[in-house]
């Protein structure tokens, strides 16, 4: 996007100052669409209502806890420079600390003071280092990697990665570093897939270090959603905990979509909001982290099984009409969707010496430790841990660690505890963790006694990637809307991929530019796969350590290729 349409500040639309708008859920969708209303659609502040159920905002960039009680992480996000929405958005907003920065200030000195590369990305059990310098890739997978490249979204369908990929795929480099960087089943879309390797084309070369990976100073709750609430609050947003919306009223004909009611649940009191056809209403769809529940140091975590109150609205919302998307696609096959993450925190730790040890880096220097995750190849579980800068955590003493792992194979049995993962206590993922990395004997009573592990599940963590088809997730503003948007990881956006935060930032300014009817375009997604150099450099990292064939992918890419298929 050129400065010339970047900063250009909008019209106002005729009677904003009389328009209220409705937000369900205080995830970072939801947090981005009342921000751009105020700073794009110029509506008043406390014209804007941000309904949420639990007591706590912020929605999956969760991040809380305390040394005395252990820290609770559910998951990491890793970003990159061209988020052009996220940052975006946080070029305006003042950072946690200092009022004379903004957060994209924070992000980019720090990063620039401490870019990441990857310490140790593969180990084996006993702490071995595994070197991967390359992506392990035959000839016939690079073939399917481009025809994937250049295949139709429409024309795979429904297809999952193991379908569509020769089984020795699955079991190269490039599939181990893919699957515990992003969380990839082999079961899950191959369209969400051919998406990532497109938008982060740019960034293949550096997978084996996992370099060009961008992460803030703190957990993203209190390095993105502290600043950003405040933000909103400064400028009169209200914010509605401990009350759920359940459903929508919405008359439906065969022109027009129009909100007429809200049904809620404020405080266990069933109440109702009456609005008009200017009114707006902003509804994140269905939540990777619905249903989570945590264990502690001598209890595992339970599975919730239920239909949770995210998805049972969604679920009323689509029962009225076909273009409110389906679902049960994404929250039924549970046994596909969910993985155990745990976070642990030491006090006073020896965990820190066998941290140097792996890394070669002093975790007590503010930078980066492992520098992403580093994936235990051979774990019965997946699991792969890694230890962000230090402190991670605003309110985190000087002698406190805290690291973060998770387990893709929650149903496993483990390599040293012979239970299933799911059915293990925080201290019995600790152990697991602490064989893995080589610590036994005495050292590894030692690290145990230091720690805080708080284990969690996470049912519907990865529904956002199952098989999908073209209807299964809504438009953000459906098709003859007035006043409706879904925002958040279950919308169809073209190009973009999900389990990113850009992509809720993404929702964000779709729907409020729509449903405002702004003239301002939404920044564009980086086009690195139609930059020729960006698809150069990839294919030269999917040839490493091997002749390149110049002919077979430029001819394939160049001649073969017609420009709608590129396009």
């Amino acid at each position: 996007m050129s400065v010339y349409q970047r900063e250009y500040n909008p019209k106002k639309t005729k009677g904003i100052e009389n328009k209220k708008a409705y937000l369900v859920g205080s995830g970072i969708a939801s947090l981005a669409a009342a921000f751009y209303l105020i700073r794009d659609g110029h509506m008043d502040g406390k014209n804007i209502t941000i309904f949420e159920r639990k007591d706590i905002n912020g929605g999956a960039l969760d991040g809380i806890g305390d040394p005395e009680n252990g820290y609770i992480i559910r998951g990491g996000r890793e970003m990159e420079e061209h988020y052009e929405c996220t940052w975006d958005m946080f070029a305006d907003i003042p950072s946690l600390e200092d009022p004379n920065k903004t957060v994209l200030d924070e992000m980019k000195e720090i990063n620039d003071w401490d870019p990441n590369v990857s310490a140790q990305r593969v180990i084996k059990s006993g702490g071995e280092r595994v070197p991967v310098k390359t992506l392990g890739l035959e000839e016939k997978h690079i073939k399917q990697l481009t025809k994937l490249f250049l295949m139709k979204e429409e024309d795979l369908g429904a297809m999952t990665v193991e379908e569509f990929f020769d089984p020795s795929f699955l079991e190269t480099d490039m599939w181990l570093l893919w699957r515990s960087m992003f969380a990839f089943q082999n079961w899950h879309s191959v369209v969400e897939m051919k998406r990532y390797m497109e938008r982060f084309i740019h960034l293949l070369p550096g997978m084996t270090e996992l370099r060009d990976i961008l992460f803030s100073k703190y957990n993203q709750y209190d390095s993105f959603v502290i600043p950003l609430i405040r933000w909103l609050k400064e400028h009169g947003v209200n914010f509605v905990n401990n009350t759920q919306v359940i459903d929508l009223d919405i008359d439906i004909t065969e022109k027009e979509k129009v909100v007429t009611g809200i049904h809620l649940i404020q405080n266990g009191e069933k109440k109702y909001i009456k609005t008009t056809r200017d009114d707006l209403v902003f509804v994140i769809n269905g939540s990777m982290t619905e249903n989570s529940t945590l264990g502690s140091m001598d209890k595992a975590p339970e599975l919730n099984t239920e239909l949770g109150p995210v998805w049972s609205l969604w679920k009323n919302i689509a029962a009225k009409d076909p273009a409110f998307g389906r679902p049960e696609v994404f929250y039924e096959n549970i046994d596909k969707t969910k993985w155990e993450s745990f976070t642990m925190t030491f006090k006073d730790s020896k965990m820190a010496d066998v941290l140097r040890d792996l890394t070669g880096r002093d975790p007590y220097s503010g930078r980066v430790v492992t520098g992403g995750i580093v994936t235990i190849k051979d774990s019965n579980w997946l699991m792969s841990v890694t230890c962000s800068r230090q402190p991670h955590f605003a309110n985190q003493p000087d002698n406190v660690l805290v690291l973060w792992a998770y387990g893709l194979f929650p149903d496993n049995e483990g390599n040293y505890i012979k239970k299933k993962m799911s059915e293990c206590t925080g201290e019995e993922l600790l152990r697991e963790l602490l064989y893995h990395l080589g610590v036994e004997g005495d050292l590894m009573e030692e690290i145990v006694d230091s720690a805080i592990v708080i284990p969690a599940m996470m049912p519907h963590i990865t529904s956002q990637f199952m098989p999908r088809v073209k209807g299964d997730r809504p438009e953000v503003v459906p098709e003859g809307s007035v006043n409706l948007a879904f925002l958040g990881q279950f919308v169809e956006i073209e190009n973009d991929c999900v389990f990113t935060v850009e992509y809720s930032v993404r929702s964000a300014i779709i729907a409020v530019y729509k449903l405002l009817n702004l003239d301002k375009k939404v920044p564009e997604i980086y086009p690195s796969k139609y930059d020729i150099r960006h698809v150069i450099n990839a294919t030269k990292t999917l040839y490493s350590g091997k002749p390149l064939p110049g002919e077979f992918f430029v001819k394939k890419l160049l001649k073969d290729t017609s420009l709608e298929d590129l396009m």
